[in-house]
């Protein structure tokens, strides 16, 4: 088993940074009350926004799950696998 290649992004801190901020940028308390204009497609500013923010939240977890995370258990259950078909 190869400890070095295990990732664990619960112990980065930059990645709870981003995604504080991602999850902050998706909630529209910046925004001015009552505000709706301009209009979009008949949608207001603000909804554009979070829909922006929400795909790129989408794409942050999935690109976070797949390329910086690699657990023990993974590998374990591999092991396991193996030891089985044998």
């Amino acid at each position: 088993m190869d400890h070095k290649s295990i990732k664990e992004p619960i112990r980065k801190k930059w990645i709870w940074v981003v995604l504080v901020l991602i999850v902050l940028g998706n909630v529209p308390w910046y925004m001015p009350v009552g505000s709706y204009e301009p209009l979009i497609l008949g949608i207001p500013y603000w909804a554009w926004i979070i829909v922006g923010f929400s795909l790129l939240l989408c794409a942050y977890l999935s690109w976070a799950t797949l390329k910086q995370w690699n657990i023990v258990e993974d590998e374990e259950e591999e092991e396991k696998r193996g030891k089985l078909n044998e």
